[in-house]
């Protein structure tokens, strides 16, 4: 799962944190058998002192060099189970056990090279979060009303905008919840108020909450973190714009309300390309049509949108419209 560098940076933080208070709690409970049980506190002096010994035995040579050895092993074998008697009679049971934050890693969040699962735990949480803060809310499909479109035929489309957007509906939830790297594109198009960046962020959430790498930003923001990486070239700059290429899914919200230019323009094209190229999936919004996309991008970048993605169009009326009416 392709996470950006910032959410791995957070989740490695709160590994990090945890860690530090399980050895503080641990540090804590030895404290207080020490102080309850002064012999506990002489035991692991000596336990320190055999293993010391039995690891200078361990390279010396000869007869002597194994009986030191074996007499090692015995004395801290006998030491240990007289402490594990003593933490038995004084305290509850597991009080004395240093049991690390994470069997499997120790905490460090890596088995190998390999991403732990408490680490990859913690990147799913932190991805969440982002995705919650980026979008604006809590969008979940349970939460999306159909009863909004209208139910009569429209001549223009030979069906009605309730039957459109059901099936809009039933292809993002399909595709949000069996997401995999080859899943493909979306373009969502239609006009303002028609559910296109609820369902996006839908998506996302769902998408985030299956641990993939999810990248979700508005036009403007998306332009603007591109052009300081150009322009205003830092590690941080950099790290954020190389996570619009690398992420698992990239969705891109309201393209068309950024300011236009030559920059946006081929940094779009390049944005598009990298990952049509990679196979890196997309989901895109805009009120844009292709006539529209042609003239204010580039006949290229529209037949990039129109021939990768799988169109959904959305329609019926300005949903926050008729909230405000009443309905």
């Amino acid at each position: 799962m392709a996470y950006s560098p910032e959410v791995v940076k957070r989740a490695r933080a709160r590994l990090a944190q945890a860690k530090e208070d399980r050895e503080s709690e641990n540090r804590q409970r030895l404290a207080q058998a020490y102080a309850a049980v002064p012999r506990i506190r002489e035991i692991d002096i000596l336990l320190r002192k055999t293993m010391a010994q039995a690891a200078q035995a361990a390279f010396q040579e000869g007869s002597d060099g194994r009986e030191r050895l074996a007499r090692a092993r015995e004395e801290n074998l006998s030491l240990q189970q007289e402490r594990a008697a003593l933490a038995a009679s004084h305290f509850e049971e597991g009080f004395l056990d240093e049991v690390p934050i994470c069997q499997n890693c120790g905490g460090t969040g890596y088995v190998g090279a390999n991403m732990c699962e408490c680490l990859r735990e913690l990147c799913r949480q932190e991805q969440k979060k982002e995705v919650a803060i980026l979008s604006g809310g809590k969008e979940s499909f349970s939460q999306f009303r159909l009863e909004y479109y209208p139910d009569r035929v429209d001549p223009k489309y030979g069906a009605s905008p309730r039957a459109i957007m059901e099936r809009n509906f039933q292809n993002c939830r399909r595709y949000a919840l069996g997401f995999s790297p080859g899943s493909g594109n979306l373009l969502f198009v239609g006009g303002t108020g028609l559910g296109k960046t609820f369902l996006a962020a839908c998506i996302a959430r769902v998408v985030a909450d299956r641990g993939y790498g999810v990248c979700y930003e508005t036009a403007p923001k998306l332009f603007g973190k591109l052009e300081q990486a150009r322009f205003n070239s830092t590690e941080e700059t950099r790290r954020e714009a190389a996570a619009l290429t690398q992420c698992d899914l990239l969705i891109l919200d309201d393209l068309g309300t950024e300011m236009p230019g030559q920059f946006v323009t081929s940094a779009l094209y390049s944005l598009l390309s990298d990952r049509l190229l990679g196979g890196k999936p997309m989901v895109i919004t805009t009120n844009l049509n292709v006539d529209d996309m042609g003239r204010r991008y580039s006949p290229q970048i529209a037949s990039r949108l129109y021939g990768g993605f799988q169109r959904l169009t959305f329609v019926g009326e300005d949903i926050r419209v008729l909230k405000n009416r009443g309905y």
